[in-house]
């Protein structure tokens, strides 16, 4: 048979998935990786390390599948829009203040280069209309400054710059080729402009004083940029021996995990009724593990403010994309239970009875919830602003604090259980203001199609669809991350002439959740008033303290 390989790096951990041509998930395995933290707001990997843990999950998921190295036909990396600095000879080079070469990668919601955002932000370039108007703490124009302005020698050393998936597949078949996902998405790279071929912005590298990156051709930072969906290279010697594979495997153009999500998702079939193009106006993909990204395609450019984007070619070839998202989702729930006084107890109760936390806090919730008209009420007093790390979009403001307010003098199980409650309530709130935003510049979504770790859990999938009022899709495999990479390895290898044929003939819907009745989303609409609420009251305490 042909499988393909889909190999995904997340915040912390790598996993590879192995399909058939049909999108069914064969077999899987994970490992964890290393974080660094130097510092407040520091946040490091090594890229040794994940290529250790890559090596490793791919041999599993391929013993997992009961298959043999031969039957891979293609592969697709994804990963973190993390920035990997390699010297002239390929070796990892530190981008820490601890100086150790290990730490050679900053991982995206690293908040370093808080000044240096703002910089490059007062130039008030043309390119930034393309995220918004302002640029993101997460991306890595920011981050390249700071590491000239800081780091001087790593700067003066540096031979290759890498967004994450860039480097896996780099790494996998020797090959220099970027992606327009990466570069159009965190790298201001011009994905429109040269007949759909892309182009970097001189002034906006000499605005950022950051020209000398397209010194030869932007060699360090990319000259070869190509949408996904199409074959970069073939499989190494090196590479195949590390990775227990063959070598000459075709390997596709790498893409962002998030956006190997919206490949999984965006395109689901249903009852073999395939997915048409105007569909995708009222369906967006919310992919949503530690941080959450809310994406949505269009024929056009759309310019929304606070949302990333419009993107060309950044994840369907030919396709605009525009990317919302919350940089604290399921770090943020688990922020406050691991933070709360019986967290340490709830979380030893849960390895004794083999359950999760999520899952005990959500049997509190049923039994507390028997005394009320619907479980949403519970939190009729307690509300959450879930901005600890900043708002990533539609207020595309990384200063911006979390908020709670309604707590009373207990630090009982059950109070734990409630502002885990309000706490994802607050979370799909942010959904929900996404949402709105879209809708009033060009879309029309009334649909989520969902995956990611909280689509695992039942509470944050029926908050999100009574909050928003939309209905909630679930995909046919959980692992819809793993499968998007999977579908660039099967385009690559040639089972599928597009990427969009791919992804109608390998996902399908498998099951449905309807937003509740017009009494529960009346709650919610004055808990959504609160929600703003806060947010104005946080602005107005500044202002009320001079900053």
């Amino acid at each position: 048979m042909r499988a393909f390989l889909g190999i995904d790096v997340g915040t912390s951990s790598a996993r590879a998935g192995v399909f058939d041509e049909r999108g069914h998930l064969l077999g899987r395995a994970s490992e964890p990786i290393e974080i660094y933290r130097p510092a407040e707001d520091f946040v490091e990997q090594s890229s040794e390390d994940i290529w250790r843990a890559v090596s490793l999950v791919t041999s599993s998921a391929l013993r997992a599948a009961s298959l043999q190295r031969d039957a891979v036909a293609g592969i697709g990396f994804d990963a973190t829009c993390s920035l990997v600095a390699l010297d002239a000879n390929d070796r990892p080079l530190s981008v820490s203040p601890s100086g150790n070469a290990t730490q050679n990668i900053i991982v995206w919601m690293d908040h370093r280069a808080a000044i240096e955002t703002e910089i490059i932000n007062s130039r008030n370039d043309e390119v930034l209309r393309y995220v918004c108007g302002r640029i993101s703490i997460e991306m890595q124009m920011p981050k390249l400054l700071w590491l000239k302005r800081h780091l001087p020698q790593t700067w003066q050393r540096v031979g290759r710059f890498f967004d994450l998936p860039d480097y896996l597949t780099y790494r996998a078949t020797g090959k220099d080729i970027r992606s327009h996902c990466s570069l159009v998405c965190k790298w201001t790279y011009l994905g429109d402009e040269n007949e759909g071929r892309g182009a970097w912005s001189n002034r906006f590298f000499e605005n950022a004083d950051l020209l000398e990156l397209l010194d030869d051709e932007a060699r360090r930072i990319g000259r070869d940029v190509r949408p996904p969906g199409g074959r970069l290279g073939e499989l190494t010697e090196r590479a195949a021996d590390e990775l227990g594979l063959i070598p000459g495997i075709p390997v596709g153009v790498s893409i962002i995990d998030a956006h190997a999500g919206g490949l999984g998702l965006l395109g689901m079939s249903e009852a073999e009724k395939l997915v048409v193009s105007r569909s995708f106006d009222i369906r967006i993909a919310l992919i949503s593990g530690t941080s959450s990204c809310h994406l949505a395609v269009s024929g056009e450019p759309r310019f929304v403010p606070g949302i990333w984007g419009p993107y060309y070619s950044a994840m369907i070839p030919g396709l605009w994309l525009n990317e919302g998202g919350q940089s604290a989702t399921g770090a943020l729930i688990d922020h406050v239970i691991d933070s709360h006084a019986r967290g340490a107890e709830l979380c030893q109760a849960a390895e004794a009875s083999g359950l999760t936390v999520y899952a005990l806090l959500n049997d509190r919730l049923n039994e507390l919830a028997a005394k009320t008209d619907f479980p949403a009420e519970l939190t009729r007093d307690l509300h959450v602003l879930p901005y600890h790390q900043g708002n990533r979009s539609p207020r595309a403001d990384p200063t911006l604090l979390g908020m709670v307010s309604g707590l009373r003098l207990s630090d009982s199980v059950e109070q734990l259980a409630l502002l885990y409650l309000a706490t994802i309530q607050a979370i799909a709130h942010g959904t929900r203001h996404i949402i709105e935003t879209l809708n009033t510049h060009g879309y029309a979504v009334t649909t989520l199609a969902v995956t990611g770790g909280d689509a695992k859990n039942p509470v944050f999938l029926r908050e999100h669809a009574d909050i928003t009022g939309c209905e909630i899709l679930l995909p046919e495999t959980e692992e819809a991350v793993l499968l998007g990479a999977a579908m660039l390895g099967a385009t690559a290898a040639g089972e599928y002439a597009t990427l969009s044929e791919a992804m109608a003939a390998m996902s399908r819907v498998a099951s449905h959740i309807k937003a509740a009745n017009s009494r529960v989303r009346g709650y919610h609409d004055n808990k959504h008033r609160v929600f703003f609420r806060m947010c104005h009251d946080q602005q107005a305490y500044r202002a009320l303290m001079g900053g």
